[in-house]
């Protein structure tokens, strides 16, 4: 649409790095942060708030480089109210072409009781934090934490001090996703009435999933006045997540007639990141998710087939290609080349060199050899999970089944280059695999998650494997894609061990293994 004003626009703000990684187990590591984040400047995200850097070392190189790397995004950074926050926060997006201090407070009675600070305290410390913040950064966001929870005349008065202090744009975040549509857009159109100087800043909506609103919740504020939307990839997030990028830009696209605002977003690029952020939080996607849910495009009613036949139209509101998806899904077997490969690639969003061709090739013609078609899925997994240079790798495995539930697994495993072999037995093939593994490199891990699902439909499909294990307090999780079943989920569960293991290397002595709590919320 040509001459977009600004109260047409709605900016982006994805927080998939900062709240989407806050989901337990979805830490990712340095160089996962660093695509995610190219992928967002890629397709157009306004804001990334690329993590806490306070939080650890860790997290405020990810931001720091995030920052340095960026091209197109403001890149934000998540302070609490207090100069300590707010200075490294400085430090990490500072060199960022655009840059953001977000810094916040809980507001509500329920969140002053945290740091025990009665109403005037805590209006000073916001006051004192903001103006501090304004001083380093032009670009100030502010957050009253549980905004939807806090009477409404302290509400109004934080928010003009904050404005007064400097802040550019007031974010209303429903932290515990208690309101509902009709509220939302209420609350943000009485802000901007009210607040002396409302209308001078932008305010945003930052909803949580808890009652399923999150996304209506979202475009209610829009219509409100509200013209940033907080979101994250696949509505990633806390307990039952925010509310999902793919899903607010779709519904201002595809009824922009009765929600008359736009964003900067590539939608092509959608499934893409969608896909990758995924893999590597090890969270996947529901079938039926909205958007990018496998089974979004499906359609396997006798009628709706033969509606689809007829007109697209009759069952479907938006096109497959609008996100990124290819219209069709036909496969390769194992007489396509490399040229058939490279052009499938593409089309499905991945571009490679002549090197990641060559690696991806081989796996792609030793699962052809294995399977009768190879369709778009099964080349998703395979670039998804590429092989890293793992302490621990899987050399051979030999598993007997009993009758009566019992199992036995001989796993040989590379040890840092020795070949170690173990036997065990346990409830089922996966339980001994496991218990074999554990024998080779003992450890203390507790198996919080294990998911499996088909990629493909057949007898011949492969088998996704996502395990999760905890470890004194770290996570990680592990993902392969096989079409054995269990060898899918040895190579998952070692995949994970191996970020255990360098996550224990990084957290050992000398290491920066310091942690924020929600009781240092203040």
């Amino acid at each position: 649409m040509t001459n977009v004003t600004d109260q047409d626009r709605v900016l982006i703000f994805d927080t998939t790095l900062r709240d989407g990684e806050q989901s337990p187990g979805a830490t990712m590591t340095h160089a996962e942060k660093l695509e995610i984040a190219e992928l967002l400047d890629d397709m157009g995200v306004d804001i990334i708030e690329a993590g806490f850097p306070i939080a650890s070392e860790g997290d405020f190189k990810a931001v720091s480089e995030i920052a340095e790397r960026s091209k197109n995004s403001r890149i934000c950074g998540l302070a609490r109210a207090n100069f300590a926050d707010i200075d490294r926060c400085w430090e990490a997006v500072k060199h960022a072409g655009k840059n953001r201090i977000h810094t916040f407070i809980g507001t509500s009675p329920l969140h002053r009781a945290i740091p025990n600070l009665s109403m005037d305290e805590m209006a000073d410390k916001i006051h004192e934090t903001v103006s501090h913040a304004r001083n380093l950064c032009e670009n100030v966001q502010w957050s009253p934490m549980d905004a939807t929870r806090t009477e409404w005349d302290y509400l109004c008065r934080v928010i003009e001090i904050a404005i007064k202090a400097g802040a550019t744009t007031i974010n209303i975040p429903d932290t515990v996703g208690y309101t509902a549509p009709v509220e939302s857009a209420d609350l943000i159109k009485r802000l901007i009435e009210t607040v002396p100087g409302g209308d001078e800043v932008v305010f945003a909506t930052h909803c949580h999933n808890d009652l399923g609103m999150a996304t209506a919740n979202s475009l209610a504020a829009v219509a409100g006045g509200a013209r940033q939307i907080e979101c994250t990839i696949n509505g990633l997030g806390e307990r039952a997540g925010n509310t999902a990028l793919e899903e607010v830009v779709m519904a201002l696209r595809t009824r922009n007639d009765i929600m008359p605002w736009n964003t900067g977003i590539d939608t092509t690029k959608i499934m893409h990141i969608s896909r990758r952020v995924a893999t590597v939080s090890g969270f996947n996607v529901q079938f039926n998710k909205a958007i990018v849910g496998k089974n979004a495009f499906a359609h396997e009613s006798g009628i709706h087939q033969d509606g689809m036949l007829k007109n697209r139209e009759n069952f479907e509101i938006m096109r497959p290609e609008d996100i990124g998806l290819s219209g069709t899904s036909l496969p390769l077997g194992k007489h396509s080349g490399r040229a058939a490969l490279r052009d499938k690639l593409e089309t499905l969003g991945y571009e490679l060199g002549d090197n990641q061709l060559r690696d991806i090739f081989v796996r792609f013609k030793d699962l052809a050899d294995r399977k009768k078609e190879v369709f778009d899925d099964d080349l998703i997994a395979l670039m998804t999970l590429d092989e890293e240079d793992d302490r621990l790798q899987l050399v051979s495995m030999k598993v007997t089944c009993g009758t009566g539930g019992q199992a036995e697994s001989t796993v040989e495993l590379e040890v840092e280059g020795k070949d170690v072999i173990a036997t065990a037995h346990g409830d089922g093939p996966v339980d001994a695999t496991f218990k074999a593994i554990r024998a080779i490199y003992p450890n203390k891990a507790h198996l919080q998650l294990y998911q499996v699902h088909a990629v493909t439909e057949g007898t011949d499909a492969q088998a996704t494997v996502s395990v999760r294990l905890e470890e004194d307090g770290m996570i990680a999780t592990g993902q392969s894609a096989n079409t054995d079943t269990v060898v899918s989920s040895a190579k998952a569960y070692i995949h994970a061990l191996n970020r255990l293991i360098v996550r224990r290397e990084k957290t050992g002595p000398g290491a920066d293994t310091r942690e924020i709590s929600y009781k240092d919320l203040t």
